[in-house]
């Protein structure tokens, strides 16, 4: 069961987004409300002469984008970029009454998604003609600055909030706290309850019926599940040496499938990448984001210049595209196909099944067939398939689509305590921000901008100086290491951030070393204990003495 007895309203002028984990129904109430999908029971009542549009999630029904005017195979022959930017005009150019959008940022490059963002601020504030919205996204920032109400679908249950996602936010932490409050109240009752039920059949006779059939229902109450059960992503990720990557005077052009055009990818692109660095690529659709990334897993080749990767290096790549699982496969057997143990680090191991379950795919889901999955657990278990390979360079090309919001919260730690380094071409501008420390801006015909900050230190820089702070640079100019001039100068704002992070680094690095001493010195430990020990010793120490010369370096710059 998706959902039970579920009532709500949509009123003139609401901007209303939907939100529930992966699996429990977003898209079938978006189809049943359209009309797409049949339901059991209840009813749907819309207003007469209502001009209602809908941008579905993805687009399966080939009738859907002839009614565009368009070509099937001319419309597969687009970017998931160029497609939703051509779905987006569809639903708007009639000016319609009611907009149901699922995901309507998704493939969508950062600056469509901010002019998505006013345009329906805009067309939500015209008196008579004001835009409704009913919406699934994930899209935090998208939430925050759209949205004037929430409806959370949960156990079967749809509970409304009227603000925006903060207040959401705020409030939901509340119903949760009271709801366990609640169901302790009634285990304690249900103990008492049940001492009373447990006695001899005679005693109960003479009791009133009433009690009985309460006991039940505290029972039912006491037995409810509403502590939060979310995702604990512990992988081990493989030791990763000094030499990551260095590319030099990198030329690469693509023909473009949907123009056939030649484009410009990278012109005389030099860069040496950083152990533990953390980049985000960003860029409007076309301009070689994800061109850059088959470049450096070695799927293209360059047309000049030279791409060396390190040796220790381990890619974990999360496709745009996802997976193309098997339909008929069952999602246990997925995993196992990969390895039927999982390697956690620390001498910790985990089945597959456990390590699915870490997922959140339940014993039983995991048999069930791949093609009874939602988008967004078919994402979740793509994620799951990179990590348990123990990879020490992630490369996430928009890791954000169709995964839930407490799936993203969780991969978001994950990311930012990853030992190793990590590569995201995301449209998700929250996630950007907690997640990666500088950017790659990809300006087109071969402009390549590096930025020492996340997207919204970006986009006010942008704004600010309009060129001045944020210089834009052909991509010969990219340089990943710092020349002997360079200490001449005062330190950029790249510089200060960094020896800000290495005073925060350094005396973690040195508690660690500590407990990693009395660890090996205390001889209670097994062996594999101090194997593993000795090895994160070694690695603790190595990058403890990188991290002091460059605190020495940075500190007599400043």
């Amino acid at each position: 069961m998706l959902f039970s007895n579920i009532s709500f309203a949509v009123n003139k002028g609401q901007r209303i987004a939907l939100i529930a984990r992966n699996g429990i129904g977003k898209s079938t109430l978006m189809d049943i409300l359209m009309g797409k999908t049949d339901y059991d029971e209840g009813k749907i009542t819309w207003r007469k002469d209502l001009k209602v549009k809908y941008l579905p999630q993805r687009i399966s029904d080939e009738s859907y984008v002839e009614s565009l005017k368009l070509k099937v195979e001319d419309f597969n022959k687009l970017s998931g970029g160029q497609q939703k930017k051509l779905l987006l005009e569809h639903v708007l150019d009639d000016e319609p009454d009611i907009l149901l959008l699922d995901e309507p940022t998704n493939h969508l490059d950062l600056e469509t998604v901010v002019w998505l963002e006013e345009y329906l601020n805009n067309r939500t504030s015209r008196g008579e003609k004001a835009l409704t919205i009913l919406m699934v996204t994930h899209d935090r920032y998208f939430l925050d600055r759209v949205c004037t109400d929430i409806f959370e679908l949960d156990q079967n249950t749809l509970y409304t909030y009227h603000g925006n996602y903060a207040y959401y936010v705020e409030k939901r932490a509340e119903r949760i706290d009271a709801q366990n409050a609640e169901i302790e109240k009634y285990r304690n009752l249900y103990r008492t309850e049940l001492d009373w039920m447990r006695r001899m059949p005679q005693a109960r006779a003479h009791k009133a019926q009433y009690r009985i059939d309460n006991f039940y229902e505290i029972e039912k109450k006491a037995k409810q599940q509403h502590q939060e059960t979310d995702i604990k992503l512990s992988v081990k990720s493989g030791y990763i040496g000094n030499k990551i990557f260095e590319a030099k005077n990198v030329y690469k052009t693509y023909i473009s499938p949907s123009t056939g055009e030649n484009k410009v990818i990278l012109k005389d692109f030099n860069y040496v990448f950083s152990r533990y660095e953390k980049l985000g690529i960003i860029g409007n659709n076309g301009t070689g984001k994800s061109t850059f990334i088959k470049l450096l897993l070695g799927e293209v080749p360059a047309d000049s210049g030279t791409w060396d990767i390190g040796t220790t290096v381990r890619f974990g790549y999360y496709a745009q595209t996802g997976l193309q699982f098997d339909e008929g496969k069952k999602v246990i057997d997925v995993v196992r196909d990969i390895a039927e143990v999982v390697d956690l680090g620390g001498g910790e191991k985990m089945t597959a099944s456990q390590f699915l379950q870490m997922f959140l795919f339940s014993p039983s889901q995991q048999y069930d067939f791949v093609c009874k999955l939602s988008g967004g657990e078919r994402q979740r278990l793509h994620l799951c398939t990179v990590l348990m390979r123990s990879p020490n360079f992630l490369i996430l090309d928009e890791p954000t689509n169709d995964l839930d919001i407490p799936t993203l919260n969780v991969l978001e730690q994950y990311l930012k305590n990853f030992r190793g380094c990590l590569i995201v071409i995301s449209h998700d501008r929250y996630f950007m921000d907690k997640v990666v420390d500088h950017l790659f801006v990809f300006h087109g015909e071969g402009k390549v901008q590096d930025f020492p900050g996340n997207y919204t230190q970006y986009r006010e820089a942008s704004k600010e100086s309009k060129g001045s702070e944020v210089q834009e640079v052909r991509s010969s100019e990219v340089k990943g290491t710092k020349t002997k001039t360079e200490q001449k100068r005062r330190l950029s704002f790249k510089e200060k951030k960094e020896l800000e992070e290495l005073e925060i680094r350094m005396p973690q690095l040195e508690e660690e070393k500590a407990h990693l001493e009395t660890l090996l010195s205390g001889g209670s430990s097994s062996a594999d204990e101090i194997a593993q020990a000795s090895k994160r010793y070694q690695e603790v120490q190595q990058e403890l003495d990188e991290a002091e010369m460059r605190w020495l370096v940075l500190s007599e710059i400043e």
